[in-house]
């Protein structure tokens, strides 16, 4: 498998700045982080109207851990400096264009799901109608990962 090289210099940037680190690459483990992508978007799902910010932060875990699976497939993993930005940031750079539209409503979410997690006053709460936009975005980044990781090989 030839190396990926859209969005190399991006990446690079994030590893000097200690955003992104190098681990050691595994499809295996990409795959187990899609598959609890899977059930905490299956989860979300189930509790959007008993819990709606607990469901909406599940729906963003599984947006989040998909994308991270990609990464992990590269042996690419976020530092706590780079937090789940980087991970954003990572995957844009390397796969937009074309898929840029099917990424970027997770930075929408990571913003929406600082607010539930850190209460902002002046946000409003999630309701289950939030979850239920939000849930087929996340299956789109889920089905996204499921797609590029076989085709991104070790970075």
């Amino acid at each position: 498998m030839t190396t990926w090289q859209q969005g190399r210099a991006a990446v690079d940037g994030l590893i000097q700045r200690r955003e992104i680190e190098k681990v050691p690459a595994s499809q295996e483990a990409a795959y187990a982080e899609l598959e609890q992508a899977r059930r905490h978007l299956r989860s979300a799902r189930l509790l959007a109207d008993s819990d709606p910010a607990g469901a909406y932060t599940l729906a963003y875990d599984a947006a989040r851990k998909s994308l991270a699976a990609v990464l992990q497939n590269q042996g690419l993993r976020a530092t706590s400096r780079g937090g789940h930005i980087a991970v954003y940031e990572a995957l844009l750079a390397q796969l937009d264009p074309p898929l840029g539209p099917l990424l970027r409503p997770y930075n929408r979410m990571r913003a929406r799901r600082n607010e539930v997690e850190y209460s902002s006053s002046e946000a409003p709460s999630v309701d289950a109608g939030e979850v239920g936009e939000v849930c087929p975005k996340v299956e789109k980044i889920i089905e996204l990962a499921e797609k590029v990781i076989p085709r991104m090989g070790r970075y």
